[in-house]
């Protein structure tokens, strides 16, 4: 019965990716324009240098060409091969491309998720014994609402002010260029003032959602009666919540963190684009803006079978901290 249950998980996940990468082929080709249009104009513009011939000759060559039913057997089989394709305005391969961008677009994912769990974890922990008093009051009202502001609206918040007002970071980019670092800490240190911004406008809208677990899990907890017990005798504060209490309420957290990393990365798309970011939400926008379709349809599976895998994790997991769910 076990083994039929991870087959049929197993069997759900392949649906809905085949869901997904199928919308991920029809949709690009609904937006209006056309990739050869744009294939010699620059970003902003609007123009073709390219005669009714030339197109035809280009379209045959990258098979756009055939009938649509066929565009998507040729994408299909060549996924299963591991090829994304070639970029139509960048021409180079699309998994190159990818993976050359991936690295500043997960470094900046995972740290906001790690870094706005512990934080919302340790502020709804706080919460939760404080319940109902001005403390939890301001806390709960203060990270419910900075969680609905959109994470680009405060992105574009702290570049101006931080960046443009006080020039304490960088205006845009990953790393300053054309300068000759004199250590590698040097151009470490550099990295991380660039990300610094963007990590803060992706860590800022994600706390409230684990401030929130964590604090329904804290006060649930904190009414049974071994918390109490530990109260009875006269064990530290400290104690009860960060051993007793936040112990047991871990398992949905662990879960959240590992499902929180899709979320997160649609909104460091939003954020790459507004520090220039050289991350693959950058990367999209210049895709979407060419119309190429290759690759926005190689950024999309990429993202994908990372959501999809971090799903599949949080599941597993979760089983395993709590061996209840099995």
């Amino acid at each position: 019965m076990k083994k039929k249950r991870k087959i049929l998980g197993f069997k759900q996940y392949i649906i809905i990716f085949l869901c997904i990468i199928t919308l991920n082929f029809f949709i690009p080709r609904l937006m209006p324009g056309d990739p050869f249009t744009f294939l010699s104009a620059e970003e902003g513009q609007d123009h073709t240098a390219f005669s009714s011939e030339d197109i035809e000759r280009h379209k045959k060559y990258y098979g756009l060409d055939q009938p649509l039913w066929q565009q998507y057997i040729s994408y299909v089989r060549n996924l299963l091969k591991g090829d994304l394709g070639y970029s139509i305005h960048y021409k180079e391969e699309v998994l190159t491309l990818v993976l050359s961008r991936i690295a500043w677009t997960l470094s900046l994912v995972i740290a906001s998720v790690l870094l706005s769990a512990a934080i919302g974890v340790f502020l709804g922990t706080i919460s939760a014994y404080y319940r109902n008093s001005s403390l939890d009051k301001i806390l709960y009202s203060g990270l419910i609402t900075l969680s609905e502001v959109p994470s680009f609206i405060i992105a574009l918040v702290m570049l101006f002010y931080f960046a443009a007002h006080l020039k304490l970071f960088p205006l845009s980019g990953g790393m300053s260029h054309f300068v000759d670092f004199s250590s590698r800490w040097e151009m470490i240190k550099d990295i991380l003032l660039h990300a610094f911004l963007p990590l803060m406008a992706l860590t800022i809208t994600r706390i409230g959602e684990f401030y929130l677990l964590a604090r329904n899990s804290m006060i649930s907890i904190l009414d049974k009666a071994y918390i109490k017990t530990a109260r009875g005798k006269g064990l530290k504060r400290r104690r009860i919540l960060f051993y007793h209490a936040l112990r047991n309420a871990i398992p949905p957290i662990v879960t959240r963190i590992f499902l929180s990393f899709g979320g997160a990365l649609g909104g460091a798309v939003l954020v790459e684009n507004v520090f220039n970011y050289p991350g693959v939400g950058r990367l999209m926008r210049q895709g979407v803006f060419f119309r190429d379709y290759p690759l926005i349809q190689g950024i999309f599976v990429v993202m994908t079978l990372f959501v999809l895998v971090m799903n599949y994790t949080a599941d597993a997991i979760y089983k395993k901290l709590d061996p209840r769910v099995s």
